[in-house]
């Protein structure tokens, strides 16, 4: 399945559906980025399951500022709207496709439970106000 360009207007639609989004923020002058391109192509003819996207930083730089994207290329992988993996640089393609394996196998279940875990831990910002 090819990439998808995604921008600030199409992101949070392609973002929250069920399944896996990788999302590769990237630019044109940056050298890495280029080099890394045709590992993420060639990994998304291997995953047709699996939607790939791209973010142009410089074309998209309120969305990169969302994601505190500092360099680049920088890939997020998203499963059932949930951001589940972040790595900045490139990555081999062995190690691509063995981060898909990986979040395959996650138990979203669980990942949720511990997400809203972590969240009702979390002081509010109320509280965090208060504090001052």
């Amino acid at each position: 399945m090819p990439t998808t360009q995604l921008t600030e207007d199409s992101f949070d639609t392609e973002i929250d559906k069920d399944g896996i989004v990788l999302v590769d923020f990237w630019a044109d002058w940056c050298g890495p980025c280029r080099a890394f391109a045709p590992i993420y192509e060639e990994a998304s003819n291997r995953h047709p399951d699996v939607k790939f996207g791209k973010v142009d930083t410089e074309a998209n730089p309120n969305l990169s500022a969302s994601f505190q994207v500092r360099a680049i290329p920088m890939m997020m992988v998203f499963r059932d709207g949930v951001i589940v993996f972040s790595h900045s640089g490139m990555l081999p393609a062995a190690g691509l496709d063995e981060i898909i394996k990986e979040v395959k196998a996650l138990d979203m279940d669980e990942v949720k439970k511990k997400i809203a875990e972590q969240e009702a831990q979390a002081p509010s910002q109320e509280e965090f106000e208060s504090e001052d």
